[in-house]
């Protein structure tokens, strides 16, 4: 990946867990980001995900699901300690701190969607044809976003957030 400028990132939490609120609403609207239990998505806070690089904040099975905000990186991968706790739901007593199964990521709110991109609005724009969140069987919590995609889909958001202040006019 080249990191001459941000990465970009996209991290799925269902609001009845931990929304986009509960984050602005966290000391320094700053939060780690755990309980991520699929390999894949581990890998990308692991190893390739870097302070600096941007998300957008989704928010998943809830009607309408959308992207609802910008997080910014702010320390990368570390072991996820909520996996040594017994008591937590993502618990895995497979992981150690010596050897840790499990990582996460610290994020910082970087602004909240007046307007969100749900999804219904992201599956009829052919630009987002090849956008991963869009395709079929996709069901992973942490993915990379193309340039190209991060670009379309910010415009579209202030494009909705300004016409709809025009409305309210």
């Amino acid at each position: 990946m080249n990191h001459s400028g941000p990465a970009y990132w996209l991290l799925k939490s269902e609001p009845s867990a931990f929304s986009i609120d509960d984050l602005a609403r966290s000391p320094h609207q700053t939060d780690h980001w755990d309980g991520v239990r699929n390999y894949q998505a581990r890998n990308f806070m692991r190893d390739q995900m870097r302070v600096g690089d941007l998300a957008f904040f989704y928010h998943s099975n809830c009607k309408p699901p959308a992207i609802v905000g910008i997080v910014r990186i702010v320390r990368s991968g570390y072991p996820d300690h909520t996996a040594w706790d017994p008591d937590s739901p993502y618990f895995d007593p497979k992981s150690t701190s010596d050897h840790p199964r499990w990582y996460m990521v610290d994020v910082q709110l970087e602004r909240k969607f007046s307007h969100p991109v749900t999804l219904p609005e992201m599956k009829v724009h052919p630009e987002l044809a090849e956008f991963r969140l869009l395709k079929k069987g996709n069901r992973l919590s942490v993915m990379p976003v193309d340039p190209e995609h991060w670009h379309f889909i910010l415009a579209f958001a202030e494009q909705a957030a300004s016409s709809k202040e025009t409305r309210q006019r």
